[in-house]
């Protein structure tokens, strides 16, 4: 492997202009392929082989055109304190209102709430259901224009009137600041790092051309393989966050290497046969743990991670080709002032912060390890409290429209009634169909915990009907799961009696359903992602303990981090200065990202920083002396690398978006907590307990493993002798 991919940068160093001229054209094909790609239409949320999806899609067969995604929007109307929404000038203005609504030519219907009977019982509170021809994402700025003039004019009346539902979507998500928030803080982290500012854009420069192909790549196929924006978005953070690390590695060998007296052209063939190796595993470990994200079963994740880990390839091909060729272009530029200037590199001499700091643990392992273990410890013991969920409107500010609506519906209606439940009843082949769903009605209607049951409606057929159930507790409330629960507990008495089935959705139903797929989930995957990837370090590292120490590691750093959302999010200790206003339960996939994500990133740290003790222990050092020389070269730069993906990550706490806030945190927790706490303390030291055990391997599994060179001793070997480096202006003319 050393061996191939120093030829690689070799050939990259040489043929720079060709390197960069192919990438130009790549990006250039692909940035017109998404030009000129017609946007595929986003396909929806869905989860194949859960109750609510098979009621959904039977809903879809047998009521053909009923279940069209439409975009909605639910107006609520409340009237002054002291008056009832019926009065005469306040129904005029609520009608006047709702015929203004109408008047769209991409709404379908705007439903009178005086017709429909959608006022409250106290007369204070009605609301106005407002059905598009087009989904959300196709509304145009016409029609959120004459929605909002209308809830405006509403309000000039004296109603307080807040709309929400999807017509109300901005289109939100991670925007342009979270991005521009972390490359402006990674260009600063770098620039102290490297000391030059070549140096410290020229990561930068890289992941973002690899970003640019990656999501360019993306728009040109969403037609095709049925991706859409939403697919893009954790391609782009986790493309940016690798792209800047990767390039980020090997660029600090490339300076280390001249540093020891290496030509330009050798120093980048040595950087990119050694640390392009660490990239190449770090990358496919990142890789195993996106493509695994298959193995939960949701349609949107999956194709999710699969871009993702099609822009992680591209950073890895990026690190190990363009970054090469630039380093080529500007062989002194990368360095320090004082280097450029003289022509000449100096090899640091002096003990560095990482030497001192592993001195410290290797003198007292055992006190590091069990404050490390037991600080992450106490952080993962709220995940014991873990609920999951899918949190809606009430997650989301009261300064928003959407919250305010959902508040009002709350008060008025019952908390409930924000998260229906619907029943779809199968009466196919029954003689007596609306009796059999009369029957399941009044069964379901008698269930403690049901407010009421709305009148069956039936399709052309007969042989189908479909009702509304209103729980008494809010959507994300215990009880409405327990609620579900029953329901669906009491279905066989029911089918036995009426000949009938039936099955309960709708979005309360459906985020149950979610909730506990994910959490059965999560063991297999767990299994699978983990399993490949010690297999994985097992042949970089070939080392029995050491991939087995990595993988407990990353099970205690996504377990606090876990819990560091659950004390934020759920139990709302510091929620405030976060912005975050309304706790709840957890993001159903959350744990999900956090396994996948951080520990493809959590691996990359183990990768960077254990193949450099390795290699030293390899070339003839001791087991604690190969710690020290792994942190002496690797500890600055993995500080960085980690300073950077939290400054990624914690860009977007900064969104509106409650989820995008909770996922940006969770991810910022998680590679604070790996790479400061696990691979910074507690893997030094217990490799200071364990010595040369460490780095035992069983002979029959040392025969049957294949030897990958990761440390790159043939080339150190090949390379033995150091050449002694031309002036400055003379460097171009050697290479």
């Amino acid at each position: 492997m050393a061996t191939f991919l120093y030829r690689v940068g070799r050939l990259a160093f040489r043929r720079r202009w060709y390197v960069a001229l192919v990438w130009a054209a790549v990006l250039a094909a692909v940035g017109l392929g998404a030009l000129k790609a017609p946007g595929a239409a986003d396909e929806g949320f869905s989860m194949p082989g859960i109750e609510s999806q098979k009621a959904f899609d039977l809903m879809e067969q047998r009521f053909p055109g009923a279940t069209a995604d439409g975009a909605t929007a639910r107006v609520v109307f409340v009237a002054p304190k002291g008056e009832k929404v019926t009065a005469t000038d306040n129904r005029k203005a609520v009608e006047a209102t709702v015929t203004d609504l109408a008047d769209g030519s991409q709404v379908a219907s705007a439903v009178n709430p005086f017709q429909a009977k959608a006022v409250s019982k106290d007369g204070t509170t009605a609301y106005a259901t407002v059905t598009y021809k087009v989904a959300a994402d196709d509304l145009t700025d016409a029609s959120k224009t004459q929605l909002d003039q209308a809830l405006d004019q509403a309000r000039d009346s004296g109603l307080t009137v807040d709309a929400g539902g999807t017509a109300m979507n901005d289109g939100g998500g991670a925007g342009g600041a979270a991005e521009l928030i972390g490359v402006a803080i990674a260009a600063v982290v770098l620039l102290v790092t490297f000391g030059s500012l070549a140096a410290a854009g020229l990561p930068l420069l890289t992941a973002l051309i690899g970003v640019g192909v990656s999501m360019a790549s993306i728009l040109a196929l969403s037609d095709a393989l049925g991706l859409s924006t939403t697919t893009g978005t954790l391609a782009m953070m986790l493309g940016l966050a690798v792209g800047i690390d990767y390039a980020l590695f090997v660029v600090s060998r490339y300076r280390e290497e001249r540093a020891k007296g290496r030509a330009p052209q050798e120093a980048t063939s040595l950087a990119v046969g050694t640390a392009g190796s660490a990239v190449v595993f770090a990358g496919l470990t990142v890789v195993i743990a996106l493509a695994g994200l298959s193995v939960v079963g949701i349609p949107m994740l999956t194709k999710m991670g699969l871009a993702a880990a099609g822009a992680v390839v591209v950073g890895v091909l990026i690190a190990l080709t363009l970054v090469p060729a630039f380093l080529g272009f500007w062989p002194n530029a990368v360095l320090r002032r004082k280097a450029r200037k003289s022509g000449r590199v100096q090899a640091e001499t002096k003990d560095n912060g990482g030497t001192r700091w592993a001195r410290f643990v290797l003198r007292r392992p055992l006190p590091v390890l069990l404050l490390g273990v037991v600080g992450l410890g106490a952080l993962a013991l709220p995940v014991t409290s873990l609920q999951l969920g899918m949190p809606g409107d009430e997650a989301k500010s009261t300064s928003t429209t959407e919250r305010r609506a959902y508040d009002a519906l709350a008060e008025g209606f019952g908390p409930g009634f924000n998260g229906p439940l619907t029943v779809v009843v199968d009466a196919k082949g029954d003689d007596d169909a609306e009796g059999a769903a009369s029957t399941i009605a009044k069964e379901i209607g008698a269930t403690e915990g049901v407010v009421s049951v709305s009148p069956a409606r039936f399709n052309e057929a007969g042989d189908t009907a479909v009702f509304s159930v209103v729980p008494s507790t809010a959507p994300t409330d215990e009880e409405t799961k327990d609620l579900v629960t029953t329901i669906r507990g009491e279905r066989p008495g029911v089918e036995s009696a009426t000949g009938a089935t039936f099955e309960v959705t709708g979005t309360t139903a459906l985020n149950i359903d979610i909730s506990e797929k994910v959490q059965s989930a999560l063991v297999p995957y767990l299994i699978v992602v983990v399993g490949l990837a010690i297999v994985l370090l097992l042949v970089v590292f070939r080392s029995l303990l050491v991939p087995l120490k990595a993988a407990l590691g990353f099970l205690l750093s996504v377990l606090a981090s876990l819990g560091a959302v659950v004390v934020v999010f759920q139990e709302g200790h510091g929620a405030g200065l976060l912005g975050v206003e309304t706790t709840g339960p957890i993001m159903s996939l959350m744990p999900i990202f956090l396994v996948g994500i951080v520990f493809g990133l959590a691996m990359d740290y183990e990768v960077f920083l254990v193949s450099r003790m390795r290699e030293a222990y390899v070339h003839g050092e001791s087991a604690q002396q190969a710690v020290t020389s792994g942190f002496r070269h690797s500890a600055r730069v993995v500080v960085a690398a980690a300073l950077i993906m939290i400054a990624v990550f914690a860009g977007f706490i900064g969104e509106s978006d409650s989820m995008i806030k909770m996922i940006g945190f969770g991810l910022a927790a998680a590679v604070l907590l790996d790479a400061f706490v696990v691979r910074m303390a507690i893997v030094p030291a217990v490799l200071a307990l364990l010595g040369d055990k460490a780095w035992w391997l069983p002979k029959w599994l040392d025969r049957a493993l294949p030897r990958v060179d990761v440390e790159g001793e043939a080339l150190t070997r090949a390379a033995d002798t150091p050449e002694v480096p031309a002036p400055a202006g003379q460097e171009a003319a050697r290479v």
